[in-house]
């Protein structure tokens, strides 16, 4: 029965100390048999055909060897809505959501025209503002082709492929002018802490790997910032644990004139530094 198999694989994934191990198995079980989660406890008591017994105990195992049901699924939810991921793109995190939140924050205090996600990786956070935003002109870069490939997939998925300019391209160089508001998620994490983890048996090392300081693209997104802002434009930048006070005084030192403010997650994390520049005259 299906309860059966979900009670299983908790056990398994427990035995294995992988996180939420109920909703991982229950996310499994719904991928294998293709319904929602409604119908998951509607049918709870139905029997598991062979066919699908083997492939849940497939999937089971691929979790349990470290590899993340996003990938298994090929789906992860982000800011409410789905997205079609694989392993050429990081998998959104839930903390990344307040890239989006501060943004809109900003749109609604200061005129927008231009947005630019840099490293836009799934296009999770470019479709997610050009969907809540419709008068923006939205550009996504990345400098691996391969994710833009991903995020063309999800831009035609909500509708919005004619709306976002999907540029290869190393960090701002791509951008065809200036933008009122820059957007990055980049790597920030040090080959140390990747050295403890799977993280980059999986995912992308080029979407993780911040070099040995872990600051090593955000500090080169920083110097080029100021030639890509429009005049009173914005800066939102993803940070890691304990980096605000290295990135704060990077950009304090780079650009005096400008407004810095540093935004904690729900964790209570410093998460996200953001630079306003000077308006105009």
């Amino acid at each position: 029965m299906l309860k059966q198999a979900l009670s299983e694989a908790k056990g398994a994934f427990i035995r294995g100390n992988i996180d939420d191990a109920w909703l991982e198995a229950e996310l499994l079980l719904r991928h294998t048999l293709n319904i929602n989660r409604v119908q998951l406890y509607q049918r709870l008591d139905r029997r598991l055909t062979p066919n699908e017994a083997a492939d849940f105990r497939g999937l089971v195992e691929r979790r349990l060897s470290g590899e993340p049901t996003a990938y298994i699924t090929e789906h992860r939810e982000f800011y409410g809505r789905d997205f079609y991921v694989n392993p050429s793109v990081l998998i959104p995190r839930p903390e990344t959501e307040l890239l989006v939140e501060k943004a809109l924050e900003y749109t609604q205090r200061y005129s927008v025209a231009t947005i630019a996600d840099i490293g836009t990786g799934s296009g999770a956070i470019a479709i997610s503002l050009a969907l809540a935003l419709p008068w923006v002109k939205m550009y996504a870069t990345d400098i691996s082709a391969a994710a833009l490939e991903v995020a063309w997939i999800n831009c035609q998925r909500y509708g919005v492929d004619g709306r976002i300019d999907r540029l290869v391209g190393d960090m701002v160089d791509a951008l065809p002018e200036s933008v009122d508001l820059i957007l990055a998620n980049l790597p920030y994490v040090t080959p140390r802490e990747l050295s403890r983890t799977r993280l980059a048996d999986f995912e992308p090392r080029l979407a993780l790997d911040g070099g040995s300081n872990g600051l090593e693209r955000i500090t080169q997104l920083c110097h080029q910032v100021g030639g890509r802002l429009s005049p009173g434009g914005a800066l939102l930048l993803e940070i890691g644990q304990k980096q605000a006070q290295a990135v704060t005084s990077l950009l304090s030192g780079l650009y005096p004139a400008a407004r810095i403010e540093v935004t904690p997650d729900l964790a209570g994390i410093d998460r996200l530094v953001s630079l306003i520049w000077p308006a105009a005259g």
